[in-house]
């Protein structure tokens, strides 16, 4: 028989069992985590899904808070009409109608008028043509309503007749 001394196979196989199951654990406490961070992600995509709602559902608040008063007044005209004295009533309309058009700047909306400039497709709608020979021809020369801007871009052109020159409207 061989002298030699046989490994010794039991001190080294204690810590092959301990490192699997640290092994074991480090791999659940990872996957812990990691379902922990993908669950607080969804939580954090759904707040700010909730927070984006809200802010285009209220985005127009201070508009419509400040148009609220504007409906008031348009109420106490209608009662003074009611009631007689035509007077004031127009001056109140017309009050009404310099806070409303106040507010909708106060929002970035302009009001522009088209009368005596070249027509625009792009800023006028012509609604008519009217032979003229005083004015040059596709200029504006009568505005049905003024055209309105929100911060610059059109938001309703404005409704125009357009000149034309005698000669055009034969053919």
């Amino acid at each position: 028989m061989d002298d030699r001394p046989l490994p010794d196979t039991e001190s080294e196989t204690p810590s092959a069992p301990t490192e699997i199951e640290d092994l074991r654990r480090q791999l659940q406490d990872n996957q812990d985590r990691l379902l922990r961070q993908l669950a607080e992600a969804e939580n954090v995509r759904r707040r700010l899904e909730r927070t984006a709602d809200e802010r285009v559902k209220f985005a127009n608040e201070t508009l419509v808070r400040e148009l609220v008063p504007v409906l008031d007044n348009f109420d106490r005209a209608l009662a003074a009409a009611r009631t007689g004295g035509a007077g004031t009533v127009v001056e109140g309309i017309e009050l009404i109608q310099r806070e409303l058009l106040r507010v909708l700047e106060r929002a970035g909306v302009s009001r522009y008028s088209a009368i005596g400039q070249r027509f625009d497709p792009s800023r006028h709608e012509a609604i008519a043509r009217v032979v003229s020979t005083e004015a040059a021809p596709d200029t504006v020369v009568h505005e049905t309503g003024p055209g309105y801007l929100l911060h610059g871009r059109v938001l309703r052109p404005a409704l125009v007749a357009v000149a034309a020159a005698p000669d055009e409207d034969a053919a």
